[in-house]
């Protein structure tokens, strides 16, 4: 593979190796049968410590989003910024690490958070922050306004970290609730509120790598790292009132046929926690692990020019896209080969890895008329990896289980599914595109959803809608006394928490032999093709 060269210069604050940029993403989401959907470690590690003072215990880091704020970066800085914006992030690892690992401190000093681990956060942004704003401005952009406002980061106490408790997974949408057409709305998924009740404080088990009961009702964030997930998080789907709103009526000229293509679960193990999209160049750009099917040779320092010769798990050989997304694992105590690794372990990641049971990869049309096809090397992502921090605009999370998937579709917690049934992460991709570029500066405005109706707005065109429906078997969590026992989690940035509303999704269309124009043919022609 071809290697990035490109030298990016070290904070002059502090030398900090570049590490992730912001996974960025767009609203939306499906049900696996509605495919016209519109979508709206070890023990010595930091991730050990458990909290130790009360419900008002600082339980983690967020700081404002820089990356979303950069929607008009000129392409020849885009590089250098995409560089920073890792930093950015990197900073914030490192803080929440120094976080998770002062508790004692922090009960001892009511000021240290903010003296010893915010304010000197903040410090170094700025230093980033201005040099962003240089790149931008010498490249003949100009860098928004309100950057220098975005340098403070707060602390977050343990009864605040969950973002949608009594929302119903129905606000922050965009505008845009009810037009999953598999469930986005998430109406009535919090089981009476008890999301953001329990304040954030059952350890989750108590497991901390060990079986140890932790700081239970004492503030703590849970989980067997001690960054969740907690009780609150999880809700028996049972319980959950039908969400799923119905299908947009299809025109006339709809484009109904589908594209099956078959590329695998990843059972040979193609791991990394590097993300080539927002951070190129960058080693642990994600901070957290992937799963990848489709082209085997992605990773930070794959390009376009390299993307051809990477191979493929696909049936189709002229499929060589890649397909992303972050694992599953289940916090029983156990640990995964990555368990003293960046993005692994040592970033709160822990547990065993589950691997999916089916990964089903789908596209769709457009209940509004015929689509165009995909450009060669369109990247996509759909969901947001930090909505703990960011909020709930951009999330596209789908969780289900089997025999539920047409009624009810949770974003904001876990379901806790019934013998006999598998629980199923399904993801409905942005489907109207501007019609000129294959990725923006945010990674986000380049590509949108369709409306309620299935339209796409002015300028844009209707593409294939990728679809993926992720089936795993996961042993069933259980909750007694606010603590939860096997409990799942997706990998996420160690300060989100490890929220189910984190959940994501990455792609990287690369085909071959006129394959792209072949889908949107069997798309627009009505037919079911593999």
């Amino acid at each position: 593979m071809g290697r990035n060269t490109r030298k990016r210069r070290m904070p002059l604050a502090a030398k900090v190796v570049a590490g992730t940029a912001a996974l960025a993403l767009g609203g939306g989401g499906l049900v696996w049968a509605n495919y016209n959907a519109s979508a709206h470690e070890s023990k010595n590690n930091a991730w050990g410590s458990q909290t130790k003072a009360a419900s008002a215990q600082v339980a983690t880091i967020s700081c404002p989003d820089i990356g979303q704020r950069l929607t008009d970066v000129p392409q020849q800085a885009r590089g250098e910024v995409d560089g920073e914006l890792a930093t950015l992030d990197r900073q914030i690892t490192e803080a929440y690490q120094r976080l998770a690992t002062t508790r004692d401190a922090q009960a001892r000093d009511a000021s240290f958070v903010q003296n010893s681990i915010l304010g000197p956060l903040k410090d170094r942004r700025k230093v980033i922050i201005d040099r962003i704003k240089l790149e931008i401005n010498r490249a003949g952009g100009n860098a928004p306004g309100d950057l220098d406002n975005l340098t403070n980061c707060t602390g977050t106490p343990a009864d605040q970290t969950t973002v949608g408790g009594g929302q119903n997974g129905q606000d922050g949408q965009n505008g845009q609730d009810g037009q999953d057409n598999g469930g986005q709305n998430d109406g009535g998924q919090n089981d009476g509120g008890q999301q953001g009740d329990n304040n954030g404080g059952q350890d989750n088990g108590g497991q901390d790598n060990g079986g140890q009961q932790g700081d239970n009702g004492q503030g703590g964030i849970g989980g067997q790292a001690g960054n969740g997930p907690v009780a609150a998080d999880f809700v028996d789907i049972t319980t959950v009132q039908p969400n799923v709103p119905p299908k947009p009526r299809k025109k006339r000229n709809a484009s109904t046929g589908t594209f099956t293509t078959v590329c695998g679960v990843n059972a040979n193990g193609n791991h990394n926690t590097d993300n080539v999209i927002v951070a190129p160049g960058v080693k642990n750009g994600a901070h957290h692990l992937h799963d990848y099917v489709g082209n085997q040779k992605i990773d930070a320092f794959a390009s376009n020019d390299t993307f051809l010769q990477g191979g493929t798990s696909c049936q189709n050989k002229d499929d060589l896209s890649s397909y992303y997304w972050p694992v599953v694992r289940v916090q029983d105590g156990s640990q995964a080969f990555d368990q003293n690794a960046d993005g692994g372990g040592k970033e709160g990641n822990v547990g065993r890895i589950l691997k999916p049971l089916q990964a089903q990869i789908k596209y769709v049309g457009s209940p509004t008329g015929k689509v165009v096809a995909m450009p060669q090397f369109l990247r996509i992502i759909t969901g947001d990896a930090k909505t703990t921090t960011n909020g709930l605009a951009n999330a596209n999370a789908h969780w289900s289980c089997t025999g539920f998937e047409n009624k009810v579709q949770l974003t904001e917690q876990y379901p806790i599914c019934p013998q006999g049934s598998k629980m199923v992460r399904t993801f409905a991709f942005q489907s109207c595109w501007d019609g000129q570029n294959i990725d923006s500066a945010n990674h986000r405005t380049h590509i949108d959803f369709a409306d309620a109706n299935g339209n796409c707005k002015n300028g844009f065109k209707r593409i294939p809608q990728l679809t993926m429906r992720l089936v795993y078997d996961v042993p069933r969590p259980t909750i007694e006394n606010g603590v939860v026992t096997n409990a799942y989690a997706v990998d996420g940035f160690p300060e989100q928490l490890h929220k189910a509303h984190t959940d994501h999704d990455d792609f990287i269309n690369i085909t071959q032999n006129g394959l792209a124009n072949k889908i949107a043919n069997c798309v627009n022609s009505g037919r079911n093709c593999r």
